[in-house]
């Protein structure tokens, strides 16, 4: 007589009380998601939740007074810590005292990263934010990557090309850039609510790896991270809660992380003194984060019919506006004794021709067409794309984005050929309709139809047109992305 045998336990993640797991179960994963890593992340969520909606809606309450018609200015009220002189921030420790050369990508995929810390480059900024797509796979695998690169170990072997890769003798120096407070992590609950997504970055990071930067040398050895999207400097203030927590239950020396921050929205500008400030223990400088200021200019001006600007690869370093910005930007960094970083250049290296190459570091081509192209990249889990010799991110997407919703709104004059036309919805679905045709035809018909481009070009088309501009490209095509396993969480059901 035959019985039945108990079926054999499903593979789940061991979470602690108040934490699911909606995302895929991974063996490789589990050694990530393990139940003190998530405690720690818990932690974080449940100290700084409520400071991050409060800085979240104080955000959007300045955009309205914008829309209103008041500029963005300096606040009186910190006038006093801006005009002393009697403050600087921690001085800048030798491990990252060389920072002439950074280089930035994905922390997925593995072979990347490799490459990356092998490049001669000083400094690796290893991203979670607008050069990955946060797929469930990409982070995890991001969060594997970066802990065998932390550790030494990490390895990768191309079965296509018969080749092993390993990290060099003098790998760059690694800093780490989790996403911006805006972004939910759907795929961790912690008391049934979406995490914070750079709570979930940063808290995993840092929990694997801060013992390896343990050398007793002292604080300020680590580890690094790169601060992106922040408005004011109650957001820093925020940062700087959760590194002091971190430190504390790591049992490390106050300052060892060290924090850059891209100083990439208008708001922030008037912010820079106060930001560095309020991280003057964990400060490694300020970086013009020139894509997205771009970005933040026109959304901050939005409903400004006198701020339009034109085509963005006609906007560049050279502009007033742009050049006052970095201009203070290493006036403060200097005052204060710290780094001033200059933004990331999108060009990418062209081999073996040495024509292309040169001309690619002087023109920005086929604008419309790359931002058609990179959101559909983006769907498909590509986070950073190269397309026509240049480096596609969703900073550069936005900006297109924004800007065509802008022109739409206040029915700009546009250059067509020497002809005027007006921007309107109608122009737009042509050549939306033109671009889409013309992206079939260059990667051709199946590849268009796998590649999630028809659905691209609908979200860019609606976000274009949208009666209100929406803050974020990433915020409406993330679920888009999100894949459930509700079974993936301790205790399993069967």
């Amino acid at each position: 007589m035959a019985t039945n045998a108990a079926a054999p336990p499903c593979p789940c993640y061991d979470t602690p009380e108040g934490v699911d797991i909606l995302g895929r179960y991974d063996p490789e994963f589990a050694a990530i998601l393990t139940r003190d890593a998530l405690a720690f992340v818990a932690g974080l969520q449940r100290e700084f939740r409520g400071a991050v909606r409060y800085a979240m809606e104080r955000r959007r309450e300045a955009q309205r007074r914008y829309d209103a018609g008041e500029l963005p200015r300096f606040d009186p009220a910190t006038r006093p810590v801006c005009e002393a002189g009697g403050w600087a921030c921690a001085p800048v420790p030798p491990a990252i005292a060389d920072r002439t050369v950074e280089i930035t990508g994905p922390a997925e995929p593995r072979k990347m990263v490799i490459n990356a810390l092998n490049s001669g480059a000083k400094v690796f900024m290893a991203d979670f934010e607008d050069a990955l797509s946060p797929t469930w796979e990409n982070l995890m695998r991001g969060q594997v990557n970066l802990r065998d690169a932390v550790a030494g170990t990490i390895t990768y072997r191309d079965a296509a090309r018969g080749r092993e890769y390993r990290l060099g003798d003098r790998p760059a120096t690694l800093f780490v850039r989790p996403r911006g407070w805006h972004l939910p992590e759907a795929h961790v609950l912690v008391d049934g609510e979406p995490a914070i997504g750079c709570l979930v970055d940063f808290g995993l990071y840092f929990f694997h790896s801060h013992a390896a930067f343990r050398s007793g040398q002292g604080a300020g050895f680590g580890p690094f991270f790169y601060l992106p999207k922040m408005e004011h400097s109650r957001e820093a203030r925020i940062w700087k809660g959760v590194f002091e927590r971190a430190e504390k239950e790591a049992g490390i020396g106050r300052g060892s992380i060290r924090a850059t921050v891209l100083v990439e929205t208008l708001p922030a500008v008037f912010q820079m003194e106060e930001i560095l400030h309020e991280l003057r223990d964990h400060s490694a400088g300020l970086n013009c984060g020139r894509w997205d200021y771009i970005f933040s200019y026109v959304k901050t001006f939005r409903a400004r019919p006198d701020r339009l600007l034109p085509d963005r690869a006609l906007v560049g370093m050279a502009q007033h506006f742009m050049r006052s910005y970095s201009y203070l930007l290493i006036q403060t960094c200097h005052r204060r004794g710290v780094h001033a970083m200059g933004g990331m250049a999108a060009q990418i290296p062209i081999k073996d021709d040495a024509a292309a190459n040169e001309a690619a570091l002087e023109l920005v081509r086929k604008d419309k067409l790359r931002d058609v192209q990179y959101v559909a990249a983006w769907l498909s889990g590509s986070g950073s794309v190269p397309l026509y010799n240049l480096m596609e991110d969703a900073a550069t997407a936005e900006i297109s984005r924004v800007q065509n919703w802008q022109w739409l709104r206040h029915g700009a004059a546009l250059d067509a050929g020497g002809v005027e036309v007006r921007a309107t919805p109608e122009l737009l679905a042509r050549v939306v309709e033109e671009e889409m045709a013309r992206v079939e035809a260059e990667v051709g018909a199946e590849r268009f139809r796998r590649g999630r481009y028809a659905e691209a070009g609908r979200i860019f088309s609606r976000q274009c047109t949208a009666p209100e501009l929406d803050d974020f490209l990433t915020l409406d095509a993330y679920n888009l992305i999100v894949v459930h396993h509700p079974g993936a969480s301790s205790p399993c059901k069967l």
